[in-house]
């Protein structure tokens, strides 16, 4: 039942901070155009990992900088928004797994198959 509870937490979490982040006015984080990719609370609800990905181009130690820094009015706006009796402490964790997923799509956009069955009629193997 706890984990239930948790996975509704974690989502609640992950849509109030991705709307919350709109309204932060660091010049770090609006410029980066930051999205919130997922949200871990602990299970007794002290701490809260914000998994979190940005437009290229901008320095990722500015932008953590900048969350760091706006995670105080993000934790109070949490606090207002949902009904926690305790408001996690927020830790910002850059999430490179978009990234690493183009990266991984372009490989295999590079990829050129041969055909199999003109190789084994060429060596006299045809079955």
């Amino acid at each position: 039942m706890a984990n239930y509870r948790r996975g509704r937490i974690n989502d609640e979490m992950l849509k109030e901070i991705a709307m919350i982040l709109r309204e932060v006015k660091d010049p770090r984080v609006q410029k980066a155009f930051v999205s919130v990719t997922a949200a871990e609370v602990t299970p007794d609800l002290k701490y809260a990992k914000i998994y979190y990905s940005f437009l290229q181009g901008d320095d990722p130690k500015e932008v953590a900088k900048g969350l760091k820094t706006a995670s105080g009015y993000i934790r109070s706006q949490i606090a207002r928004r949902m009904n926690l009796r305790i408001t996690p402490e927020l830790t910002f964790i850059q999430d490179n797994s978009i990234k690493h997923g183009a990266h991984i799509a372009t490989l295999l956009e590079g990829i050129t198959f041969t055909d199999d069955e003109d190789e084994t009629s060429e060596n006299g193997d045809g079955q």
